[in-house]
């Protein structure tokens, strides 16, 4: 019986002695890996700038910025429960040693655990919290998204970091914190490079476009970056190179002449265009760059458009459906004086207006010939903007809009009303909406027409006028009411 209790005895001190020796090694693995977590900071690309060093986070691809009090959080935690499991396995194995001596001394078996409590010690004491513990450095390695500085409330991390290849697009998409931690004028203490949702969908495309030699001359991708906008990848980030410009520019017109006068052919790069002057995207060129735009290439036929000598192209008179600027001017005598052309075009509109002191911005998109380049060699404003892009401009400022040849009948009625709304928005009360000839199949314009009606605009002028068998054009005159 007292080798049996002796052997005991011995098993209980073996086992107590490999719990301690286990926590021991539990912490230093812990610990080991706590060091290689923060000393893989120079094996990450970029953590060598000291803004990145502030705020990192490692994953597979790449790293994101993310909140360093939650790192610290998080490692304090795993230290406080790794902390607890070895008090509680050294005091454990203090008093299975005294026990055990004093028993020695007395000459009677100590009172030892059974088996089942030992297995039932262990699973509480010992694995329990191991296991906390190893969630919590799991846990590590996932950013909160509680805001560090319980501000704003915007998230610690950007989501989107990781996802795209190009460094310079993880860049601009980084939130920038503000100087020593300062508010800004607006209240929020960092500063968020935005992408459209599409360039998710895009990030082959957008990747390359964000793919070039800071401070170098940009690749010549215009049109690459066009595509992006025309997918919805927009707005586009931002770029830190220079941009390239026509080898054989020069001085442009002076504003006198500009204004009915075409460009200099070498003022713009024609390298992605099918067209390489602009004689080529002339109306009296049958190869013309650009069908959507007939014509609007010819300065002798701009000039004859919104005046009183104004006629079809084919030589015949007008139609009820062509409005002469004069008269719409004469709906609001000397109210008219900024506006928005939504147009497909050379900014002839806008130069049109500019003679009757009206400043007019022309929204332009490149499709297929130099439209932007045009109006400000023009001595115009181009807005480069697609028609899915909110209007950069603010709530009732603009006292026209005018739109002709850019939807054609062809645009979803779902897509219009978001479009009509925007202009609804900018457009301030009694401000003006001209409708230009509005092109649309017969059985479409009871639809389009209650797009335009639904906003209980005054109507100066509404004309429906046949463009064809099957097709009519609308123009219309609205005048927008006041809403308070």
């Amino acid at each position: 019986m007292e080798g049996f209790c002796f052997a005991r005895c011995r098993f209980t001190q073996l086992m107590a002695a490999m719990q301690l020796a286990l926590c021991v090694f539990i912490i230093f693995m812990s610990m080991a890996s706590l060091h290689r977590f923060y000393a893989t900071n120079s094996l990450l690309p970029g953590l060598d700038d000291p803004a990145q060093c502030a705020k990192f986070h490692t994953v597979a691809g790449g790293y994101a910025s993310f909140d360093i009090r939650a790192l610290a959080d998080r490692v304090d935690d795993v230290l406080v429960q790794l902390a607890e499991l070895q008090d509680k396995l050294e005091s454990t194995a203090l008093k299975i040693g005294k026990k055990t001596k004093k028993s020695k001394a007395r000459h009677r078996p100590p009172e030892n655990m059974t088996l089942p409590e030992f297995r039932r010690f262990l699973e509480d004491e010992v694995i329990h919290p191991l296991y906390s513990a190893h969630i919590a450095l799991r846990l590590i390695r996932i950013p909160r998204s509680a805001d560090p500085d319980g501000g704003d409330g915007d998230p610690a991390v950007d989501p989107l970091v990781n996802f795209f290849t190009a460094e310079e697009t993880r860049k601009y998409v980084t939130a920038k914190g503000n100087r020593d931690g300062l508010p800004s004028v607006y209240g929020t203490n960092r500063t968020y490079g935005t992408v459209g949702h599409a360039c998710v969908l895009m990030r082959r495309e957008l990747d390359e476009y964000m793919s070039y030699d800071v401070g170098a001359h940009c690749p010549d991708d215009w049109d690459l970056g066009q595509r992006l906008m025309l997918g919805g990848c927009d707005p586009l980030p931002r770029r830190r190179c220079l941009a390239l410009a026509s080898k054989f520019f020069t001085r442009p017109l002076p504003i006198n002449e500009s204004l009915w006068a075409l460009p200099d052919d070498g003022n713009v790069r024609w390298s992605r265009y099918h067209c390489r002057g602009y004689r080529c995207l002339s109306a009296r060129n049958q190869r013309r760059g650009y069908d959507r735009c007939v014509g609007c290439f010819d300065m002798e036929r701009e000039k004859r458009r919104w005046v009183a000598a104004a006629a079809a192209p084919n030589g015949t008179a007008a139609s009820l459906a062509d409005f002469r600027i004069d008269d719409v001017l004469a709906a609001k005598p000397g109210e008219v004086r900024v506006g928005l052309d939504v147009s497909v075009g050379t900014g002839s509109f806008a130069a049109r207006m500019r003679e009757r002191n009206v400043t007019i911005v022309s929204a332009a998109m490149n499709l297929g010939a130099p439209f932007a380049e045009t109006i400000a060699l023009r001595g115009l404003v181009p807005l480069y903007t697609t028609m899915s892009q909110r209007l950069p401009l603010f709530d009732n400022t603009m006292d026209l809009i005018h739109t002709a040849g850019f939807f054609e009948g062809w645009v979803d009625l779902q897509l219009l009303d978001f479009v009509l709304f925007d202009w609804d928005r900018v457009l301030r009360p009694g401000g003006l909406l001209w409708v230009d000839k509005f092109a649309c199949a017969r059985k479409d314009l009871d639809d389009y027409m209650y797009m335009f009606l639904q906003f209980r605009y005054k109507k100066h002028r509404w004309v429906v006028s046949f463009k064809s068998k099957d097709e009519v054009y609308l123009s219309a005159l609205l005048e927008k009411p006041p809403r308070s």
